[in-house]
């Protein structure tokens, strides 16, 4: 199947648990594609169970690209992503093959197809500089000097916050420019028109319910085994983002001695909701989305309709 705009990208959002993974590898299939995760969690090695990561058998036939990428001892930014996606995304579509999107990091979503903000990396010198400055001065000082050179941002920053308003500070001395200007001026956003797709079920109870059997099947696939294999490690710690995972986060304060098992499974099981819950809320401002049953017994049918529609390239919605 040929999609009507040449070269495009395909995004299929949605909620954890929704089952974007079959409907993607399905879709793949159709359209001679690679699959890109989007996911902030299935870029750690050793970390598949919890994180529902596709099986080599879901993947077989079909590329996959940003799965196991990092040591879960490594971080990995929005900035990171969007620049190994938009490097993947172009490799594949130089091969003639179609690159399809799927995940719930909306964060990452966002960076790729908006661009990334052109602030300045934080500065040691600058930062040591500025921290004198408020040790000295106090913060009053400081929040003052920040309306003169950025008065909304400093309307927007409360007087009593300090990491924020040295930030914006910092961005002023390193760039000149005020960081309300800087933060509109967006760099690196996708040049390539974007098919749409969310998938979730009609009511949020039944996704709650699809959470907790997902939950459930997990713990019975050795959850617990795989968090004790991290838990092992002297280089892995709590505050790692890889550890701050949903499920993972509560698994560890149950091998930690911190939670019941019944209170890490009671709480893991809220965090994926509370989870899905963000993810759904972002989706719900998300320009351009086509929206697809969980259910539905003709996703796959509903995508490649829409895919021979010309579609715009993606724009962002103040």
């Amino acid at each position: 199947m040929k999609l009507n705009t040449h070269p495009a990208v395909i995004c299929i959002y949605g909620p954890t648990a929704a089952g974007k993974t079959a409907l993607s590898i399905a879709l793949a299939q159709q359209v001679n594609g690679e699959v890109v995760s989007v996911d902030s969690a299935l870029i750690y090695r050793g970390m598949d169970i919890g994180t529902a990561k596709p099986s080599q058998t879901e993947r077989q036939g079909v590329p996959h690209h940003l799965i196991d990428i990092c040591d879960p001892a490594e971080s990995y930014s929005a900035s990171e992503f969007q620049r190994d996606a938009t490097a993947l995304i172009e490799d594949i579509l130089a091969r003639g093959r179609t690159p399809i999107l799927i995940g719930g990091t909306m964060l990452y979503f966002k960076a790729l197809l908006e661009g990334m903000s052109a602030l300045p990396e934080s500065d040691e010198h600058t930062r040591r500089q500025l921290q004198a400055e408020l040790d000295n001065e106090g913060l009053a000082a400081l929040h003052q000097r920040l309306a003169q050179v950025d008065p909304e941002a400093a309307a927007r920053i409360h007087p009593n916050d300090p990491q924020r308003t040295l930030r914006a500070l910092e961005i002023y001395h390193l760039s000149g420019k005020p960081m309300t200007e800087l933060v509109q001026q967006r760099q690196g956003a996708l040049k390539y028109p974007v098919y749409q797709f969310a998938v979730a079920p009609e009511q949020r109870a039944v996704l709650h319910e699809r959470i907790a059997q997902r939950y459930e099947q997990m713990l019975a696939a050795g959850f617990q085994q795989e968090v004790e294999k991290l838990f092992e490690r002297s280089d892995l710690h709590p505050d790692l983002p890889s550890i701050r995972s949903v499920g993972y986060r509560q698994m560890w304060q149950y091998l930690a001695g911190e939670l019941s098992y019944d209170e890490m499974k009671e709480r893991g099981i809220i965090a994926t909701r509370q989870l899905a819950k963000r993810q759904l809320t972002w989706l719900r401002g998300w320009p351009g989305v086509h929206w697809l049953d969980t259910f539905a017994h003709d996703k796959l049918e509903q995508v490649c309709a829409r895919l021979l529609q010309p579609t715009e390239k993606f724009s962002i919605k103040d």
